[in-house]
């Protein structure tokens, strides 16, 4: 795939994209507007854990509380039943009460849009700070989740190693208005079409623009 093949890529995404599942994130904010804060909470519930796990995981958890002040008020046990059974749950109980305290101390309980300051509460990476600026905000950045990374050299759009070095070429070559939505659609390709172990290339609409670097075995 050609740098310049992004504008086709994008369209063909933007068609395909709407026969096709969501990622839990853009979904909810499909569903329900944009909530930075709930946006967080459920990124950090999210990793290492399926979307439809952690998707029943923070309604349970959002119907005890659903803002830093109030779910202060819950027990680190309250939070581990709501939210059981995601990856590392008990971790996860713990941290959602430090960033609650943080945003209630700190921040007046506003979820900050500055990539810096989210990235100084406790679970969050460059992907959770970028999906709160994307989704929750809908300001500029690019959230790139192991899908983003896998994709965009599988595409051969980017030669990158790690999915740090893939935002960073990102921001050098992608045109500013896909920004917000690149996550989207290519989580939702990754999670359907361009799956990791033998992608569907058969019935993938990218295919006459995709290298398939390091495709084995496809379908």
């Amino acid at each position: 795939m050609k740098q310049t093949d992004i504008e086709p890529v994008m369209k063909i995404l933007e068609q395909e994209c709407k026969k096709l599942q969501l990622p839990l994130i853009s979904d909810y904010v499909v569903k329900e507007g944009r909530n930075p804060f709930k946006v967080l909470i459920s990124t950090v519930l999210s990793l290492r854990t399926k979307d439809a796990v952690t998707a029943k995981a923070t309604n349970r958890l959002f119907q005890l509380a659903d803002n830093p002040k109030d779910m202060m008020k819950l027990a680190v046990k309250d939070i581990e039943k709501a939210i059981y059974p995601v990856g590392f749950y008990m971790t996860k109980a713990k941290r959602v009460l430090e960033i609650c305290h943080m945003l209630v101390d700190q921040y007046d309980e506003r979820v900050p849009d500055d990539i810096d300051e989210l990235l100084k509460f406790p679970g969050v990476g460059r992907k959770t700070a970028n999906l709160v600026l994307t989704e929750g905000y809908g300001t500029l950045g690019i959230c790139v989740d192991t899908h983003v990374h896998k994709l965009c050299n599988r595409l051969g759009y980017l030669k990158t190693k790690t999915p740090h070095e893939t935002e960073s070429a990102l921001r050098e070559i992608l045109p500013k208005k896909y920004w917000i939505i690149f996550n989207t659609y290519l989580v939702a390709w990754g999670q359907n079409i361009c799956v990791p172990i033998s992608p569907w290339c058969s019935k993938c609409a990218l295919s006459d623009y995709c290298d398939k670097v390091n495709v084995g075995r496809s379908r």
